[in-house]
């Protein structure tokens, strides 16, 4: 057999079985895509927390209320619609680094654990009242 470079070879279609095969694979994600569209209409996405920021929020004895939370999840919807990535956002004299793009809590420090207060790798700052 030949083994040198064609040029100008038409490009064949896939054979109809391997076709069947990528359109069901695509078919088992879909209810994940359905599941986000369905969570970005209903309104806004749910807080995660990484299992960093669960750590810190436990040793450090830092109490989430619902209140805390709505005002989390509105200081985050404040910073995405900025176009921000990793912000800071402070409710209650706690800090909170989040993700804005994966809606996830990174990291809690309360006021007392603020030594240095100094903050890395955030491109925002959200103050929630």
């Amino acid at each position: 057999m030949d083994n040198r470079l064609k040029i100008n070879q038409p490009i064949r279609p896939l054979p109809q079985q391997q076709k069947n095969k990528t359109v069901t694979e695509k078919k088992s994600s879909d209810s994940s895509f359905k599941d986000i569209l369905t969570s970005k209409i209903k309104g806004q996405p749910k807080i995660s927390f990484s299992k960093h920021a669960q750590n810190r929020i436990n040793s450090r004895s830092i109490a989430l209320s619902t209140a805390e939370i709505n005002k989390l999840q509105h200081g985050i919807e404040k910073a995405r619609k900025k176009g921000a990535r990793d912000s800071l956002v402070m409710v209650n004299n706690v800090a909170y680094i989040v993700s804005v793009e994966n809606n996830t809590v990174i990291t809690a420090v309360d006021e007392e654990n603020m030594e240095d207060n100094v903050f890395t790798n955030i491109d925002s700052a959200v103050f929630m009242k």
